[in-house]
């Protein structure tokens, strides 16, 4: 793992370099940039910075960020390009950035409070990485929120994909005398055995098949839709710092109202989340989802009558 000091120079190149877009910086506005946030900010951290270090600093980003940091001659700067930007994910070095602030106070319990969670069964990750990877059936124990009792399942091993802070295994199962792509918890496997037989994959581009849902649940019988929220103003400020989805389109934005529009699937997921803000948001389209909102709310209501 990278030591302190370089994983927050890192961090501090990718954040310059992010906000600059295609832009860019050259070395010594890079160094100055560094200098301030290492001195300015009273870090404990002592800066250092080279050339030589820069270049080994790039190969660093490009391992553990994903994205490559170029050069323009004829400007004499460094930047990342605006498609590197739209492939990455930060969620990787932010969980770097977890570890090793973790490390540095784990003696000090009064300084950082993570949430008490139960195992979000992350210790079947490496083999399931593997299993993806090498094309390797897998078997496992397997019971859903719904069922009593566990099942032994033989699947075809995809992808993994996060959702509220709980890994699910996308994989191939047969059902009905067919395979169908279907959603695992992570937190409800156990017994996990990896075989020598390997499966042949089909041609299945998993993130085209989520690009347009909300959360981990697939479209099922719904049609792809515009969907259109309008949030109260405090409320907006939460939604426009973390949109909900990379399809979230800005429509309306004042003292009054926060409006968006997602492009997606109406799923369960999304109206869990839509009703998870109360009176602090309210569906406008399409009028379908918005009368199986107000549906789920009048149930909810003649609990409390």
């Amino acid at each position: 793992m990278a030591k302190n000091e370089q994983i927050l120079r890192l961090k501090f190149i990718e954040t310059l370099l992010r906000n600059r877009k295609e832009k860019g910086a050259s070395y010594e506005e890079i160094e100055e940039y560094l200098e301030y946030h290492f001195a300015g900010k009273d870090l404990e951290q002592e800066l250092k910075f080279s050339k030589k270090t820069f270049e080994r600093d790039k190969k660093a980003i490009a391992e553990i960020m994903g994205f490559e940091i170029s050069y323009s001659r004829k400007n004499n700067v460094y930047y990342i390009s605006g498609e590197e930007l739209e492939n990455n994910s930060d969620s990787v070095f932010d969980n770097l950035l977890l570890v090793q602030a973790y490390r540095e106070t784990k003696d000090k319990t009064d300084i950082m409070f993570f949430e008490q969670r139960k195992s979000r069964g992350l210790q079947n990750l490496h083999g399931l990485v593997h299993a993806i990877i090498n094309k390797k059936l897998i078997s496992l124990d397997y019971r859903s929120f719904s069922q009593e009792e566990e099942n032994r399942l033989v699947l075809e091993p995809y992808a993994l994909k996060e959702f509220k802070y709980r890994w699910y295994l996308l994989a191939n199962v047969f059902q009905n005398g067919e395979l169908k792509l279907k959603s695992y918890g992570l937190d409800r496997i156990s017994n996990l055995e990896i075989k020598n037989s390997t499966f042949k994959r089909k041609k299945v581009d998993i993130g085209a098949e989520y690009e347009n849902l909300f959360g981990i649940i697939s479209k099922n019988e719904h049609a792809l839709e515009k969907v259109i929220l309008s949030f109260d103003a405090h409320q907006g400020q939460y939604i426009k710092s973390l949109p909900l989805h990379h399809s979230q389109e800005t429509l309306i934005d004042n003292g009054e109202e926060f409006r968006i529009q997602l492009h997606l699937y109406p799923t369960y997921d999304l109206k869990q989340e839509i009703l998870s803000y109360g009176n602090r948001v309210k569906v406008i389209a399409p009028v379908s989802f918005r009368n199986e909102i107000k549906s789920e709310i009048s149930e909810m209501l003649s609990y409390y009558s």
